[in-house]
């Protein structure tokens, strides 16, 4: 790579549409290589400088800026593959994300035009009948219970768990997805998300728009990885 091009601040800030205070604090946090000094003390960067710093902007774009910025600060300080592990991290928790997605369009398919409890005004249900309703134990609506997934009220006087529409929904999107290997951890999404909606409709429609912002997060992320690997060749091979 050659970088024999001298650059003020200004006319890198410029490229970017920055102002210059933002490119000296680039420098300061690694996301630039550090710029040589004119006699007066000035700042000068080259080819390598703008490189970095067109490379920063696509991995803000799919990455955020926490990522982006330790993504370079890494690269600068030497550590290639500790970068790359930055990488690696940030898609492996957009695959759980995309999990998470998953299990709620799985559950969404499981509620689909089936009966979710008891009627209206019929007090609810027992524990037993909600096992039976569901075709599980008793001991597995405990267990989830006690994972925090399930909410039942009690009766009062005797203490009985009495499950309403909403909670015999959820037990059967735990069946559900329970019985697709997700874990409790995946799984509490899911109904957090139908009760942060108010139901299953207006979960189909966040899940729908979340699919497209992951689809355009992943496109994102891809063009921001492509451009990183150009820069890493640049690095590595001057």
């Amino acid at each position: 790579m050659t970088n024999d091009r001298r650059l003020r601040t200004v006319d890198l800030a410029r490229l970017a549409g920055l102002s210059t205070q933002q490119i000296r604090n680039y420098e300061d946090a690694g996301v630039l290589p550090p710029a040589g000094r004119t006699d007066s003390g000035h700042r000068v960067f080259g080819e390598r400088h703008r490189r970095a710093l067109l490379t920063y902007r696509r991995l803000l774009q799919g990455y955020g800026p926490v990522v982006a910025t330790a993504v370079m600060r890494t690269v600068h300080a030497g550590d290639v593959p500790g970068a790359l592990a930055r990488v690696d991290a940030a898609h492996a928790a957009l695959h759980e994300e995309r999990v998470s997605l998953r299990a709620a369009k799985e559950a969404l398919a499981a509620l689909a035009g089936r009966e979710t409890g008891p009627p209206p005004g019929s007090g609810g249900l027992r524990i037993g009948e909600v096992a039976a309703l569901i075709g599980v134990r008793t001991s597995a609506l405990r267990v989830w219970e006690a994972a925090g997934l399930l909410a039942p009220d009690r009766e009062r006087g005797t203490g009985y768990r009495v499950y309403g529409p909403a909670d015999v929904r959820d037990a059967r999107v735990v069946h559900t997805l329970r019985r697709s290997h997700y874990l409790f951890d995946q799984i509490r999404p899911v109904l957090d998300g139908l009760r942060r909606e108010g139901g299953s409709a207006a979960l189909r429609a966040a899940v729908e728009e979340r699919g497209r912002l992951l689809t355009a997060r992943t496109r994102a992320m891809l063009a921001g990885a492509g451009a990183l690997h150009t820069y890493l060749e640049d690095v590595e091979d001057p």
